[in-house]
């Protein structure tokens, strides 16, 4: 198997590099000025580029990790994580986009662990990005809004707030420039918000949350792409 994936690895992007054109780094040889950073969950079902189509080099800045978290902790103290932070201060980008999925292992792990007084042990590397979700984890089970009974998964409720606390997180860091729009989105391709699989809905604009509001802001073709299950 492993001998067959490198095959895949190197035929891959064999066809990766025979579908470019000869310019398409020309305008990016020397310095990137990338449009958005978007700060996905670390899955293999989730394509950053993907979701948004994107084909050019140059325009989305990718940071990945488990529970799409904007920040880590260094000795006691949370920070933004350096690598949302990099584009937002040194390639005069002005839009970070959060996204979560729907059926996220990792919200799911942290949701587990508030439940259990002898949790599995994790790996030192996931256990780290798995405790850091738990304070979010605890506060969306204390909040009114996430409810255990509807007939939305409590998993994807707190996916949700998941996004709405990162992107708070982001919009109240005094290391991010005030220029700069955070967008909270997730990303479903369970079927979850509606039929179309690996559509991505509109949750958070800079802190706002109310559909009706959220669906002001974008052009009517696409209201259909604001939905919520917390409100």
């Amino acid at each position: 198997m492993p001998d067959t994936t490198l095959v895949d690895l190197l035929e891959g992007n064999t066809r990766h590099v025979e579908s470019l054109s000869k310019t398409h780094f020309d305008t990016v040889q020397s310095e990137q000025r990338p449009a958005v950073v978007s700060v996905c969950c670390s899955d293999s079902r989730v394509p950053q580029e993907g979701m948004w189509d994107v084909e050019e080099p140059g325009w989305l800045f990718t940071a990945g990790n488990i529970g799409n978290q904007v920040r880590e902790c260094v000795g006691d103290t949370h920070v933004v994580s350096g690598d949302v932070l990099y584009p937002l201060r040194f390639t005069d980008t002005d839009v970070a986009v959060v996204v979560g999925h729907t059926g996220c292992g990792a919200v799911t792990a942290a949701l587990r662990r508030t439940r259990s007084d002898d949790p599995k042990p994790l790996p030192a590397g996931v256990e780290v990005r798995v405790r850091s979700l738990l304070p979010v984890v605890e506060s969306g089970l204390a909040d009114d809004r996430v409810d255990p009974e509807a007939d939305a998964r409590l998993v994807d409720q707190l996916v949700e707030y998941n996004v709405d606390r990162q992107v708070e997180f982001l919009r109240e860091d005094d290391s991010v420039p005030d220029s700069t729009s955070v967008l909270g989105f997730v990303y479903d391709f369970q079927g979850v918000y509606g039929e179309s699989r690996g559509r991505c809905y509109l949750l958070n604009r800079d802190g706002e949350t109310a559909p009706e509001a959220l669906r002001a802001a974008v052009p009517e073709r696409f209201e259909d792409r604001v939905r919520r299950l917390l409100e």
